[in-house]
């Protein structure tokens, strides 16, 4: 049972200042307990997973939408859109200061717990303490993730995020990418986490962690910055394919767009050359990653994308679109799941790529 005090914290959180742009005003990462009236709405509010369940029964475990999870000569990589995990400005009032609704918060651990990914790669996460409880209740749930990182980048309130039961032997982060559009210069809004992680002595890859420019207004338009965006993207995937042509690479995220839009064809080349799409589908075949609530429309938006190096280890037959009963409360996205052999299966499988230029500005 949790005390009556913290569970009218919960009921009744207290507001929280605006945030600042003064340096002294953030709390370090990872700093969490030296803010105990945050850290308390936080822990109670994510940690009370047990109580007040949904109707809705679990997907059980050690399945993964009806099918058999992988064994220990595979690995499984989970792409998920958090939906705003965090603080936010949900009563627009001009203050971000409103957590994640505790049914959410509940529903989002319950998938994790019963999906327990090898590679957890999330888009919409909040940085700093949330960030920091957000791994503290991972573990609490028995998913332990000793290699770990979020790249947070001004300007945003939500990042992303990588975690990983396998050690990065490398790892970066892109905060700088800029684009000209209209006249003007602008970041890549949320960058790209880049990590290769060595899966055994012997096999071993590289993830890119996106999430492209929303369909949220711009007077630029966001399409065109989403399109430059992914333009970045591909001159980074193009330049480490032009550089090592049996790269197993595999990026995945929120990229806004089906795959037949500009931008995604920048990502992936006109015929797919770069990287190709994980043909990916729930149990009964529907591939929508996204529900729009206000035009009650589906869509397409979040991909895995894989080099053809890579893709003879992809195993279809144990990967999803994953179907959850409690992915309706979790977010506005579905997860993708892929699972891998974690060996080289055709060493000969890469085609004999041309050195590709990029465009540098």
């Amino acid at each position: 049972m949790w005390p009556r005090k913290l569970k009218k914290v919960i009921r009744n959180p207290v507001p929280q200042p605006a945030v600042t742009s003064t340096p002294q005003a953030q709390p370090a990462q990872g700093d969490w307990k030296r803010t105990p009236a945050v850290a308390a709405l936080l822990v109670c509010a994510i940690l009370l997973t047990g109580c007040g369940q949904g109707s809705e029964p679990d997907q059980r475990a050690g399945t993964s939408n009806g099918r058999a999870l992988p064994d220990e000569n595979t690995f499984s990589v989970l792409s998920f859109n958090l939906d705003r995990f965090g603080f936010d400005d949900r009563t627009s009032d001009g203050q971000v200061v409103d957590m994640k609704p505790e049914a959410e918060l509940q529903a989002v651990f319950s998938i994790l717990a019963d999906l327990r990914p090898d590679i957890l790669a999330v888009q919409e996460l909040g940085g700093g303490d949330v960030y920091a409880t957000f791994l503290d209740t991972l573990t609490e749930r028995g998913l332990d993730y000793p290699f770990h990182t979020i790249l947070e980048q001004e300007g945003s309130e939500f990042h992303l995020a990588l975690f990983s039961r396998f050690p990065f032997t490398s790892l970066q982060l892109h905060k700088d990418d800029r684009f000209t559009a209209d006249g003007q210069s602008f970041p890549v809004k949320r960058g790209f986490i880049e990590a290769d992680i060595a899966v055994n002595p012997n096999y071993s890859f590289r993830i890119i962690v996106a999430q492209l420019k929303s369909k949220a207004f711009h007077p630029v338009g966001h399409s065109e910055l989403r399109r430059n965006e992914a333009r970045i993207l591909n001159n980074w995937v193009r330049r480490y394919l032009g550089r090592e042509r049996r790269l197993n690479l595999l990026v995945v995220g929120d990229f806004a767009d089906p795959i037949s839009s500009a931008a995604m064809r920048t990502i992936t080349g006109d015929q797919q050359q770069f990287l190709s799409p994980l043909r990916l589908a729930d149990a009964y075949g529907d591939i929508w990653t996204h529900f729009d609530a206000d035009s009650d429309t589906y869509h397409r938006y979040d991909f895995m994308l894989v080099s053809s190096h890579m893709l003879p280890e992809f195993i279809p037959e144990a990967s999803s679109v994953v179907r959850h009963p409690k992915n309706r409360l979790a977010s506005n996205r579905r997860p993708l799941l892929a699972v891998f052999h974690a060996r080289e299966m055709d060493p000969h499988s890469s085609l004999m790529l041309p050195a590709y230029e990029f465009d540098d500005e």
